[in-house]
């Protein structure tokens, strides 16, 4: 039986309500491990997945919270509000939204797709000045914010029930859809907010192999939705080094991939090393470390003991 204690992803499927550092702390709890962490922050109206890093896992969160996220998303036409989700205060009303139609969205939502400049929603984790937005915004404080490009992989219209909309969104990581929802009844001249989300996806893994939040004392039930640290970073190149290399590497020291195996360093690689690509070394299965590997040179980052 896998111990609470180890070393893995777990994906949790995280109820509308708790924060995420609420979902963190009850699993720290019921896991018996203080170290635990998160790779990306789901608001509290919010629900779906959220991969929690236990243990030693702790160290690969910086390398999955980059990961694409996929989301369905419910907007309201008709009303804005100031953090543009139903939690907000009402800042703006239109009563025009029965003109709306579903080709109207549709195309409306042409413009989101690809590489847009986004202003990230003044209620946020974006950080200003070492302190958080949503912090300075509780306080009446109000910031210009730059627009930051993101890219907006696929945005689909799932279904229109005046006036909700509702939408299927897969994007890059920092990507807001409460700022998305925004832009859209704007674009469309009635206002909105978001009233419902989920995220589907991260990368590679979906809400449907989580473990439900309410379900994560029950060992029977979360193990077997453990992700292992390597099956986790699938996402990056792979390198497969011998127990000398693995020893240079936790001492470490840089290593040149282009030694050929038998030399004493046994480098089997599937990355082609150009321009600082990170890569996750192994041995015989198991994380060893993210290194970053640049012209032929292995430049360990995160070392993870045996």
């Amino acid at each position: 039986m896998r111990r609470a204690g180890g070393d893995y992803v777990l994906p949790v499927d995280k109820p509308v309500g708790p924060t995420s550092h609420d979902v963190v702390a009850i699993a720290r709890r019921v896991l018996g491990n203080r170290r635990i962490g998160h790779s990306g922050t789901l608001d509290p109206f919010a629900s779906g997945l959220l991969l929690l890093c236990v243990g030693q896992a702790t160290r690969i969160a910086e390398f999955l919270s980059e990961l694409d996220k996929c989301y369905l998303a419910v907007a309201r036409l008709g009303v804005e509000t100031d953090t543009h989700d139903l939690d907000g205060q009402v800042v703006g009303e239109a009563g025009d939204v029965d003109a709306v139609t579903a080709e109207l969205v549709s195309t409306a939502l042409e413009s989101f797709r690809g590489t847009i400049e986004q202003v990230p929603p003044q209620f946020s984790a974006k950080k200003v000045g070492g302190e958080s937005m949503h912090r300075r915004a509780r306080r009446g404080e109000r910031v210009e914010l730059e627009p930051v490009a993101v890219t907006v992989h696929s945005i689909e219209l799932v279904d229109f029930s005046p006036p909700d909309v509702r939408l299927s969104v897969r994007c890059s990581s920092g990507t807001y859809i409460r700022a998305i929802a925004r832009d859209l009844g704007r674009s469309l001249g009635t206002g909105a907010h978001l009233t419902s989300l989920r995220r589907t996806a991260v990368g590679p893994f979906g809400s449907e192999e989580a473990v439900p939040l309410a379900a994560i004392d029950e060992p029977e039930a979360w193990q077997p939705a453990v992700i292992e640290p390597t099956r986790a970073l699938a996402h990056l190149d792979s390198l497969e080094v011998d127990a000398e290399a693995v020893r240079r590497i936790r001492h470490g020291q840089r290593i040149r991939v282009s030694d050929p195996i038998g030399s004493g360093i046994g480098v089997e690689t599937s990355a082609e090393g150009a321009g600082g690509s990170l890569v996750s070394v192994t041995c015989d299965g198991d994380l060893v470390a993210v290194a970053e590997l640049d012209g032929g040179v292995l430049r360990p980052r995160k070392v993870f003991p045996a």
